[in-house]
């Protein structure tokens, strides 16, 4: 019986053994690259041969480039405070004629801030003021305050104990300068000097420092409380059974804090108050110091702006804080239309970031407990930062602030401060152990090639 698949003719079974040995030869003569055997050998991996896909370019950019500007900007922040501490460091080398002579010392005011707790205008001082007093070598102390009008009552409280230095009570600073004039330990009698953080904190600055030149020595007098005779009428006739039946009251909780005292005048006393005799013609200058805080979801872009951008305010800062170092001052001024001045200006700008709360007026609705028992009333809180700056001509001109001299200024922006302090701990930790693999070893007696 026949095959009914015949067999294929012999040039149509070789033609296509030919056309696969001709496609095969050009693979057969490639061969892959080896990998090098040092690598090899320290565990790395065989680098990929081909670009990564388009969203991981997309996100290595795009952290790439978030991380360079971080960087980029804590390092010439640091430059800045750098420059600026080296800039007033010559003052810390000088000599002092007196062993026991004190330094000079400043005071520092700062506020929580409208919305915020203290530890934010703490971590402020902390980060731009600190490291250029500390290279300054000179001697600071705080007035801090929680809540607004705090600053107002120690500023006010400061000045009515210099206009009336004895008093029945006294404070810690009052026994330190009791034992310095025992010991015979010299003051400071140079130029002195006020830090004022914040624009809020300015406000209650420039409201104590009227308050306690041109107010009273003695606290006003608050009005007494009316005694209803319906309540003396119950608790005289009141039975057995209503004692028995009435509740243990619990004893009220003491705050740790004292209570804030009142103001002891209002901004329109002003005209009408007279002057100490005392009043020194020039008061101690001070530097209001800017201190931008803004909160809110909706000002995260500002926010954003603003923390890539640290280095600017890390130099505008070094420079007032400089120019307190270095004791240049001079008189307030006014304004290029002659109708406010610089006290009432300065630092404006901070108040449009302020929280809502600020400006809205508080509403005291009375409470339900307070419809029954009658309690003492309280004078009314006095709204400082809502409020515009009020001033007295007669405390305005003895006002002075520090600035910097253009010569210093000059100076301090020709200083180089070396990558060696600006550097962090892995590139520090690779500069060190790069000059010690390149360093020559010091010679050793004991070896016997020495």
């Amino acid at each position: 019986m026949a095959d009914p698949t015949p067999p294929p003719a012999p040039g149509a079974a070789s033609a296509p053994a030919t056309s696969t040995g001709a496609a095969a030869s050009p693979a057969a003569t490639y061969k892959a690259p080896k990998p090098n055997p040092a690598f090899r050998m320290m565990g790395i991996p065989v680098l990929p041969r081909k670009l990564p896909s388009r969203n991981w370019m997309i996100f290595i950019a795009v952290t790439s480039s978030i991380s360079a500007a971080v960087i980029y900007d804590k390092r010439e922040k640091k430059r800045a405070t750098a420059r600026w501490s080296k800039a007033v460091s010559h003052l810390a080398k000088e000599p002092i004629s007196n062993p026991n002579q004190m330094p000079r010392k400043l005071t520092i005011f700062l506020e929580s801030p409208p919305g915020d707790g203290l530890r934010v205008a703490q971590d402020h001082f902390t980060e731009y003021i600190k490291p250029i007093l500390a290279s300054s070598g000179l001697d600071w102390e705080f007035v801090q305050g929680r809540k607004e009008g705090d600053v107002r009552a120690a500023v006010a409280e400061r000045i009515r104990r210099t206009r009336q230095p004895e008093t029945n009570t006294q404070i810690q600073d009052d026994v330190v300068q009791h034992i310095r004039k025992q010991n015979g330990t010299p003051e400071y009698n140079g130029m002195r000097g006020d830090i004022v953080i914040g624009r809020h904190t300015w406000k209650e600055y420039v409201r104590g420092l009227h308050e306690g030149w041109l107010g009273p020595l003695t606290p006003p007098q608050l009005p007494e409380p009316e005694v209803q005779k319906a309540e003396e009428t119950q608790a005289s006739e009141g039975s057995e059974d209503t004692k028995e039946t009435k509740p243990e009251e619990k004893p009220e909780k003491k705050s740790e804090r004292p209570p804030q005292p009142p103001p002891y005048n209002t901004t329109n006393d002003y005209p009408t108050s007279a002057l100490p005799m005392l009043i020194p013609s020039e008061f101690s200058p001070s530097a209001p110091i800017g201190f931008p805080h803004i909160l809110g979801f909706s000002n995260t872009l500002i926010r954003t702006r603003r923390f890539f951008n640290r280095r600017s305010l890390a130099d505008d800062v070094g420079r007032e804080v400089a120019a307190v170092c270095l004791a240049a001052a001079r008189e307030y001024r006014e304004d290029a239309d002659m109708t406010r001045s610089e006290q009432q200006t300065v630092l404006e700008h901070e108040e449009r970031d302020w929280v809502k709360s600020v400006w809205k007026e508080q509403e005291q609705k009375p409470k339900e407990d307070d419809k029954q028992e009658p309690s003492t009333p309280a004078a009314p809180a006095e709204k400082i930062w809502a409020s515009p700056v009020v001033l007295d001509p007669r405390i305005a001109m003895r006002m002075r602030r520090f600035e910097i001299q253009p010569e210093e200024e000059a100076r301090a922006r020709q200083i180089v401060v070396p990558e060696e302090e600006l550097e962090g701990w892995i590139r520090g930790s690779l500069r060190s152990l790069y000059r010690w693999a390149v360093s020559k070893p010091e010679p050793n007696p004991s070896w016997p090639d020495e």
